[in-house]
């Protein structure tokens, strides 16, 4: 693993993740963030805390960082995500853009 420190939003999204909490995964972004992932895009705390409540109940995903890089102003992590869907695990790519002390936006790919 690369020896870049997840930043602190950072962790906390993952630790939230990991422990299937939805509100711990919401609280680390900002009011107006948006996450892009499965081709979708979520607008806002409400939304974000839908999507995290949505995705934890369908694939109970667990996150293990493999890499982590800052390119571009972003934080991108790549992680090892195991869970209860085909193919498990697989690789994604997370790239974060933090705001200030929270997350402005996320995009997993």
């Amino acid at each position: 693993m690369s020896t870049t420190k997840l930043p602190e939003p950072v962790a906390a999204y993952i630790d939230g993740a990991n422990a299937q909490d939805a509100h711990a995964v919401a609280a680390c972004f900002n009011e107006d963030a948006v996450v892009r992932d499965e081709g979708r895009e979520m607008h806002g705390i409400a939304a974000i805390r839908d999507w995290a409540e949505e995705v934890s109940a369908k694939y109970r995903p667990i996150v293990e960082v493999v890499d982590v890089a800052e390119r571009g102003g972003r934080t991108i992590v790549t992680g090892r995500i195991s869970g209860d869907f085909p193919g498990s695990p697989i690789d994604l790519r997370y790239a974060f853009t933090l705001q200030g002390e929270k997350i402005g936006r996320l995009e997993i790919a």
